[in-house]
């Protein structure tokens, strides 16, 4: 990549885009590496591609009444893309007008990256370079998005735990041409296997983090962690493994348009949470949770992959 330093004071943004689900589905191709994700044959898939899109609606409703913006593209019905409502894994939006498209690891998930989704941007904000990482994908070398990277985009760090779908030498090249530090570490589930997605089990706010560092086996690691949160002024909310499994680690902090902030979760990780837990949070933002049960259980991710934040600069719309 040519280095393109990115320099940014927000870690929240009032923009979000989100995709609304054509057919959505249990995917096989991504249960590989995924141990989240739940097959339920009870369910026609007719039934459980218009559970999940009743509620993706009624998520965005939620989201546009709290005022923040949120850009919602239609997917293309064909071909089918069980997984195309976790949007935020194949395309990022810097605030220097970079969009960069991310390698996918399955083949059905490389058919997310859809041009009719990214004219959905480009009709409110200025797209000037675009930086095409998918022919990595021909390498095997995969990084997946904001689902693999953790951005503290105050501290210019990028945290992430190394998987299939995270590949170091990838996450090298991003932290060099945005001129951020990474650090990396080890994380896997009750079973031993690594936690596919970084964003699983943590996420950064402006003056907090969420993380489970139950999944993380290494002292060494987890001492690391702490101390780079203590140099950053971070709060640590730390999650148990059980909670991580109620998609508890997959938040994400945003704002209105008013400059309000929200940590938006799903209602299942809201339910998960310790009273405690929420003490803290609510000492630094505002919780937004919505029921998605039904692309928690057989997508395997949840409200954070649902939304890509948009950072870019607004066009300048002539009426």
């Amino acid at each position: 990549m040519q280095s393109t330093i990115i320099k940014t004071k927000r870690q929240t943004t009032s923009n979000i885009m989100m995709v609304r689900p054509a057919n959505f589905g249990y995917n096989p191709q991504t249960a590989v590496s995924n141990a989240f994700q739940d097959n339920d044959t009870s369910l026609s898939e007719a039934k459980i591609s218009d559970l999940a899109i009743e509620e993706f609606d009624q998520f965005v409703a939620k989201l546009r009444a709290a005022g923040i913006n949120v850009i919602v593209a239609q997917d293309g019905g064909e071909p089918k893309k069980p997984d195309a409502v976790f949007c935020n894994n194949w395309v990022s939006f810097h605030t220097n007008g970079t969009m960069i498209l991310y390698p996918m690891l399955t083949p059905n998930r490389r058919l997310e990256r859809q041009e009719n989704v990214i004219e959905t941007i480009t009709n409110q904000f200025e797209i000037i370079r675009r930086m095409d990482l998918a022919h990595h994908e021909n390498e095997n070398r995969i990084l997946e998005g904001t689902g693999s990277m953790i951005l503290d985009h105050l501290n210019r760090t990028v945290y992430a735990c190394l998987s299939p779908r995270t590949d170091a030498g990838l996450l090298d090249e991003f932290c060099e041409w945005a001129g951020y530090e990474r650090v990396v570490f080890s994380s896997v589930d009750r079973n031993g296997q690594e936690v596919y997605h970084t964003n699983v089990m943590m996420a950064m706010g402006d003056k907090f983090v969420v993380i489970s560092m139950a999944t993380i086996p290494d002292e060494a690691e987890r001492t690391m962690l702490y101390e780079r949160f203590e140099q950053t002024n971070k709060e640590v909310i730390d999650l148990t493994i059980e909670q991580i499994e109620s998609f508890a680690g997959n938040m994400l902090q945003v704002e209105n348009t008013d400059g309000k902030t929200f940590l938006v979760m799903s209602e299942q990780a809201f339910k998960s949470l310790r009273k405690d837990q929420i003490e803290i949070i609510e000492k630094h933002t505002t919780i937004l949770y919505a029921p998605i049960y039904t692309i928690e259980k057989l997508g395997g991710g949840s409200a954070r992959c649902m939304m890509a934040e948009v950072f870019l600069p607004k066009k300048d719309l002539v009426v």
